[in-house]
């Protein structure tokens, strides 16, 4: 991106800005881009009506309305190409040729809307895609495309080897950000029995593991009870798994939450128990509000953010024993909680907006301490 940008204008390109961490980081860096006075354009395939985070009104947005069900083989092939031919027309119609796109699937769809045109397209992956499978066509495509990428962004070293492995591109490590809360923290002297998760409701994210560890502690702990913060297509399996272990009282699915600092400081504990990560805003967001947390060492994502038994707690990927004994061994000890929680604030200057901000305006070419 850096090479061509004396107009300072960048068109970003996303499926949508609903809940999630990437739509999160996606807005954030649109509207520090605006602030700081560039020409910044906005597509999403789909439209504004999904929206959980916005844009200022400085960020031109483009909504292409095109998320829609494919039933067979042919609509899937006739809606990918509309989409493509689409968001050429849009990325052509905003007038840069720096291009950046967030997620898996957008990426492919980038790449191929700018194959053959003037555009220099810098990917942003969010999550493993070691482990993040897309299926057959989508893997063929990403394969395909993903080479013609003028920089690939990842979040963790251990993703970017991979991707050295894959294109013969520059590949760049930016991790996440988080800022302090800006709600005070309780005093650590506070008594909490609430136990947090927070994430999309999919099978990536482990909460099935959550809930059974939690049922293995509850005889134990009858105070002691379990939210999990979001959205997606595991709730309903969710909300039956904890039926049938008993404990459908005392594990709430609250849904999304745009705020979460209140729940988060006021965490007797944290728990991620994801199958595998990209850079878990999540984790760092609790952390920040000094909740004392516990995560999967999956291979990428939380063991780069949790110093083991200094600011958190890890644990084995896919263990419901060793999520169960960590679990029991926080809920019990209230001075683990509290030295664990104290430095865990510590994540906020160890990964601060700024440097994450800074790093990403070199990217783009833009000068330093704007």
């Amino acid at each position: 991106m850096a090479d061509t940008a004396p107009d300072r204008r960048i068109t970003m390109v996303i499926h949508a800005l609903g809940g999630g961490g990437a739509e999160r980081i996606f807005c954030r860096l649109a509207t520090h881009w605006a602030e700081i006075g560039c020409d910044v354009t906005v597509i999403t395939l789909d439209t504004a009506q999904s929206d959980v985070f916005h844009l200022p009104l400085s960020v031109r947005r483009v909504e292409l309305g095109l998320i829609r069900q494919s039933h067979t083989v042919w609509q899937r092939l006739h809606n990918t190409l509309v989409r493509v031919r689409r968001l050429r027309a849009a990325i052509l119609a905003a007038g840069s040729t720096q291009v950046l796109s967030f997620t898996d699937k957008m990426n492919v769809l980038t790449l191929l809307a700018c194959w053959g045109g003037p555009w220099q397209v810098v990917i942003a992956e969010r999550n493993d895609p070691r482990r993040q499978r897309l299926g057959f066509v989508w893997e063929w495509l990403r394969r395909r495309t993903y080479p013609r990428c003028k920089v690939w962004v990842v979040q963790t070293e251990a993703v970017a080897r991979f991707a050295r492995s894959v294109v013969r591109r520059p590949v760049v490590v930016i991790p996440n950000a988080v800022g302090s809360p800006s709600l005070p923290l309780p005093p650590p002297e506070l008594p909490t029995t609430q136990i947090i998760g927070m994430g999309r409701l999919s099978p990536q994210k482990g909460f099935d593991l959550l809930i059974r560890a939690f049922a293995r502690i509850s005889p134990d702990y009858p105070d002691w009870s379990l939210q999990i913060f979001g959205e997606g297509p595991e709730r309903a399996n969710l909300q039956r798994l904890a039926e049938s272990l008993g404990v459908e009282r005392r594990v709430e699915l609250p849904g999304w939450c745009a705020h979460p600092e209140a729940a988060l400081s006021a965490a007797g504990a944290f728990v991620l128990p994801s199958r595998y990560e990209g850079f878990p805003n999540a984790l760092l967001e609790a952390m920040a509000c000094g909740a004392p947390c516990i995560a999967t060492a999956c291979d990428s994502g939380p063991a780069e953010i949790i110093r083991d038994e200094v600011d958190g707690i890890l644990v084995r990927p896919d263990d419901v024993q060793a999520l169960t004994a960590a679990l029991r061994r926080l809920i019990s000890d209230d001075a683990l909680r509290r030295r664990l929680g104290l430095r865990a604030v510590e994540v906020a200057s160890r990964f601060d907006e700024q440097t994450f901000l800074a790093k990403w305006d070199q990217l783009a070419g833009l000068p330093a301490h704007e």
